[in-house]
């Protein structure tokens, strides 16, 4: 059994609902200049009109029959978190994603499965509607952004979340979230190439120096894109840990001792990287990831695999094993 646990989906029924009375949500429905659709959100923010295929399943589907594989784990378009909205709308708006998402899944149970999504913004409300998610939806896991309008994952308040994710015991998916583009990333796809990772290696030090990963040992965490630039710098982290002692005030070993900690989607595109990181961090910690249906998705991730030399039983484990296990799925 093959799974992707990193594929993103938009339901269109999401967009009915806007456009029939957007008010509840702080969100609404607007037609871009180049065509198609955008959302624009109650903060002034209005984001990039949508990739066809964030709204399609027929296109999906083939796609996943090309890469041979059986099943999609699908999260929102991270750029849709809206955690600039006012909480209680940001949670009815959270609320809509979720419920959206399981329509879908309900209908193709044994193709698709689903994280739930949470206004991180409010703790609470986050905590609370993940287990929602997860209990009366029957989501897998929970996906949240690698940012909070610009604020890392390290703040205190963000403890209530974390134990809620335990206390569940499913794993949350970081991914990064910049839905307004620095104007230095904004061509060329450099927002994707460079700032995600970037982003994603700001909170995950973050998350490290404050002491996040020994408060909640048994938090289960997911890193995109192959874990941004931290498997490939934890020896700078490390040096860090060493020379400063404030970075030592709440973390009770070397960054690079947390390298098992997390798990991490083979999104990196070229067999030697993922060689390296299958080094670092085993390939018990691996999980096949394409990031479908964005530019960067990969359309052979098994072809990666076998031009990375791994055995086929770490291939196995890699392509589904390993997140057959993680997200306790069933019927597979």
């Amino acid at each position: 059994m093959r799974i992707d646990m990193h594929a993103h989906y938009v339901p269109p029924r999401i967009l009915e609902v806007l456009e029939r009375d957007a008010a509840p949500y702080g969100v609404q429905v607007q037609h871009a200049e180049g065509g198609g659709r955008c959302l624009h959100f109650g903060a002034g923010v209005t984001l990039r009109p949508f990739h066809p295929h964030l709204l399609d399943l027929d296109a999906r589907w083939r796609f996943m029959d090309g890469q041979r594989v059986d099943r999609q784990i699908l999260s929102v378009w991270t750029d849709l978190s809206g955690y600039g909205l006012e909480p209680a709308a940001a949670a009815r708006w959270h609320r809509l994603l979720n419920e959206a998402l399981t329509e879908v899944v309900q209908r193709y149970p044994q193709r698709l499965a689903a994280l739930a999504s949470v206004p991180l913004q409010d703790p609470a409300r986050a905590a609370e509607e993940l287990a929602y998610g997860v209990r009366q939806c029957g989501a897998v896991g929970g996906v949240i952004g690698t940012n909070i309008e610009g604020q890392n994952l390290d703040a205190p308040a963000l403890d209530e979340f974390w134990s809620a994710a335990v206390e569940l015991q499913v794993p949350l998916f970081l991914h990064p979230v910049e839905p307004v583009l620095p104007a230095r990333v904004s061509k060329y796809y450099l927002h994707a190439l460079t700032y995600y990772l970037y982003d994603t290696t700001a909170t995950v030090g973050a998350m490290l120096f404050s002491g996040v990963l020994d408060r909640f040992p048994d938090l289960q965490l997911i890193l995109s894109h192959g874990g941004g630039f931290f498997p490939y710098h934890a020896g700078r982290f490390d040096i860090i840990y060493t020379n400063l002692a404030q970075t030592r005030e709440h973390l009770a070993q070397p960054p690079s001792a947390y390298l098992q900690r997390f798990y991490y989607d083979t999104i990196v595109h070229h067999p030697t990287a993922l060689q390296f990181l299958c080094t670092m961090v085993g390939s018990d910690r691996l999980l096949l990831g394409t990031d479908y249906p964005f530019p960067v998705a990969d359309p052979d991730p098994l072809r990666l695999y076998a031009q990375a030399g791994f055995t086929d039983a770490d291939i196995d484990a890699m392509a589904g094993e390993n997140a057959r296990v993680l997200f306790r799925l069933q019927g597979v």
